[in-house]
């Protein structure tokens, strides 16, 4: 079988309990994310950093995050129990993020962004873990479409909450400290998780001996989203670019929520259409409309622009995401199906390195088209080689329940 099996639509339930749960988490810390980094662009300049400084805040932040994700994918294989991982990585980033307000200098943004990411890095595989274990295979990509769907509508309600703010003439350092609030009300809503029972077999060796590996078509699929990834660079540049466009600086927060609100409907319908329409197919589409925006962005030359592209872009995630991350039940066993996760949100994130600072540089060094046509180039290149895996891998669920 090649494609997702349509589920009958006398079979569409309630999700689970604790997807619910894990998706009004999510809401809440992006509320509070969400608060800060729309201003982080402009908060960095005016400390005298350069847009490649901002490059490398983004990518080591990213980075160190993807690093964890990787070892807390190993330990989530080899617990019975995922919540406290993800109770403590919500925890961290809640209680660092706004530190950010006390920032006087281009490094004390990138001490906090770093160290919020190690939060997020513990937490991300066994939430995911969490999510692909509480659904049949058959709802997979609805669970993860409405847990993005949450994570962009805290998003969109951040920005709105900074936007009212700076409004009434509050200080950004003073609109960074509100974002613990959301934090803390994040951590009270992951603790309400009752996590499904799940059997530890990951440490179990093979009739060989040896541990059980990654099957071969998802390592191929994973190598394909690295080299994407390598094109893919913070959305903070867009934000940049934007600003160059003529968008006022009050209304990058208001720009970001109209973001979301696309992100939001987007992941909302593309996470059915992902249990419905062969999941590799999916993300080819968005990978196009990702190279066609960027493209867009580099060529564009008034303010209205940046605000249809947005629009137009916030749909990429949509068409990826919760397919993606469906895909990836897909093909992992679920005696690996931490370490998948972490090996995906590792190498998403290990590239936001180079990915960041290449775009920085291209940015600053030659021009903001250049920097933004050579994201679309890699993208259309990892679009042709997903084909080209989809036409000679069979994708179809495995038996993994």
């Amino acid at each position: 079988m090649s494609e997702p099996v349509a589920e009958p639509a006398n079979a569409r339930r309630r999700l689970p309990a604790a997807v619910i749960a894990l998706g009004v988490t999510s809401f809440f810390a992006d509320v509070g994310s969400e608060m800060i980094f729309p201003l982080l662009p402009v908060f960095v300049a005016s400390l005298g950093a350069s847009t490649t400084f901002l490059g490398l805040v983004e990518g080591l932040a990213d980075a160190t995050s993807s690093l964890l994700k990787l070892a807390s994918g190993y330990v989530a294989d080899h617990t019975r129990r995922k919540k406290p991982l993800v109770l403590f990585g919500y925890g961290a980033a809640a209680l660092v993020r706004p530190l950010v307000a006390l920032a006087t200098a281009p490094w004390h943004v990138l001490a906090v962004r770093v160290t919020d990411r190690v939060g997020k890095g513990i937490r991300s595989a066994p939430r995911d873990v969490l999510i692909a274990s509480s659904v049949s295979g058959a709802e997979t990509g609805r669970a993860f479409g409405f847990h993005r769907a949450m994570d962009h509508a805290g998003a969109v309600v951040g920005p709105l909450i900074a936007t009212a703010l700076l409004g009434l003439g509050w200080p950004l350092r003073h609109v960074f400290w509100v974002a613990l609030i959301p934090g803390v009300l994040s951590v009270i809503a992951v603790a309400t998780v009752r996590e499904p029972h799940v059997e530890v077999a990951a440490h179990e060796p093979t009739r060989t001996g040896e541990p059980i590996r990654l099957p071969g078509s998802l390592r191929s699929y994973l190598a394909i989203l690295l080299l994407f990834s390598l094109g893919n660079s913070s959305d903070a540049f867009l934000l940049l670019r934007a600003r160059d466009l003529g968008v006022p600086i009050a209304a990058l927060p208001l720009l970001w929520t109209v973001f979301h609100v696309a992100k939001l409907v987007s992941s909302y319908l593309g996470g059915g259409w992902s249990d419905r329409i062969a999941r590799p197919k999916l993300i080819v589409t968005g990978w196009i409309v990702y190279a066609a925006t960027y493209l867009a962005f580099g060529l564009a030359t008034q303010s209205w622009h940046a605000w249809a592209l947005f629009i137009i872009y916030g749909t990429y995630y949509g068409l990826t995401e919760p397919a993606e991350k469906a895909l990836v039940k897909d093909l992992a066993p679920s005696a690996v199906r931490g370490r998948a996760y972490g090996f995906y949100n590792f190498i998403i994130g290990v590239s936001a390195v180079p990915a960041g600072v290449l775009t920085g540089w291209l940015w600053q060094t030659w021009s903001p088209l250049v920097a933004l046509a050579a994201g679309a180039g890699v993208a259309a290149a990892s679009s042709i080689a997903l084909i080209v895996w989809g036409s000679g891998t069979n994708h179809a669920r495995a038996a993994n329940e």
